[in-house]
């Protein structure tokens, strides 16, 4: 069998232990247990989900970190998630060496694009060592990169970020947010905890980017609100599939249409039933299926309408 070859109800083939490069040094690795809980997750690939019928672009994944028990490849990746109808992905940096991973890997392979930025959790450490300034600098640089289509993930998190951090955490908000508006493109935020001050900020910002895009939307349809207001972009992931998600949920019933985008997020969130086990594009079906049903939309029509919105945030390039 082909290494991309992927048939729906089955693990594709690059996922296979057997047909995978082992697990090397290189790259970050998700941790084998479950953030909260501590539980030892299932390290297999779930299986492939039926095609879409239109395709769609995954807006945020991170295929620099490895997870589960094989090595995937950026191209590995991107062939099997083509084959399920996921045309490409907008590939982001949370820090310098994953923002020169995102930008290499746009760089040699058309279906990919490329985000850069520090993470939120990682400025306020960075800041007190005495090397946020350099840091960001190198993401200024890497900014203006050709295939660079966004500037993130950047935001507030006021989850993993005590608040002797949150200052600096914020000052690297506006940061990244004055980058994007002199580089003219979008922002992807990370907003963990923190949609009031994430909101404060965007409001209190002396220029915004061209597109504003929550990334991995968590909010509910009083966010929501707020982003149909400010043609600002929601972004959900595997997590609107979740059980205890029914305000992500609302959130997505109240998104205006033009609004709404898709990602996975990976490796981490795969969509219900598969929670906790290594994620990836080519499980972008799974999420876009539930996003339909909870909106009572015509899966092609959506489809549709989520690729338009990833375009005229973006740009197109599949």
């Amino acid at each position: 069998m082909s290494p991309s070859a992927v048939t729906p109800g089955e693990i594709p083939a690059a996922y296979r232990p057997a047909a995978a490069e082992p697990l090397g040094e290189r790259g970050p690795v998700r941790e084998p247990a479950e953030e909260k809980s501590g539980r030892k997750r299932r390290l297999d690939y779930p299986p492939a989900p039926e095609p879409l019928p239109v395709p769609v672009i995954d807006n945020h994944a991170h295929l620099d970190f490895r997870d589960g028990q094989v090595q995937v490849t950026v191209a590995e990746h991107l062939d099997a998630a083509q084959q399920v109808g996921v045309s490409g992905a907008v590939l982001v940096g949370y820090d310098v060496a994953s923002s020169r991973f995102s930008v290499e890997a746009a760089r040699t392979d058309p279906r990919a694009k490329a985000a850069v930025a520090l993470h939120p959790n990682d400025a306020p450490q960075l800041a007190e060592k005495g090397k946020y300034a350099s840091a960001f600098e190198e993401i200024t640089t890497l900014a203006e990169a050709e295939h660079v289509v966004a500037v993130g993930e950047t935001g507030l998190d006021f989850f993993r970020t005590a608040e002797a951090g949150r200052a600096a955490q914020k000052e690297s908000f506006y940061d990244h947010l004055a980058l994007a508006a002199q580089r003219g493109l979008p922002v992807q935020i990370h907003d963990r905890e923190a949609h009031a001050d994430v909101v404060r900020v965007l409001k209190d910002a002396p220029a915004l980017p061209p597109a504003v895009v929550f990334h991995c939307y968590s909010g509910d349809a009083e966010l929501a609100r707020i982003c149909n207001a400010n043609g600002w972009y929601m972004s959900f992931a595997g997590t609107v599939t979740f059980n205890n998600a029914e305000g992500i949920r609302d959130g997505l019933r109240e998104a205006d249409p033009q609004l709404i985008l898709v990602e996975t997020d990976c490796p981490f969130l795969t969509p219900h039933p598969y929670r906790g086990q290594p994620n990836a594009p080519y499980m972008i079906p799974q999420t876009m299926r539930r996003m339909a049903q909870v909106r009572e939309a015509a899966l092609p029509g959506l489809c549709q309408q989520v690729m338009l919105n990833t375009a005229q945030a973006y740009g197109t390039w599949t």
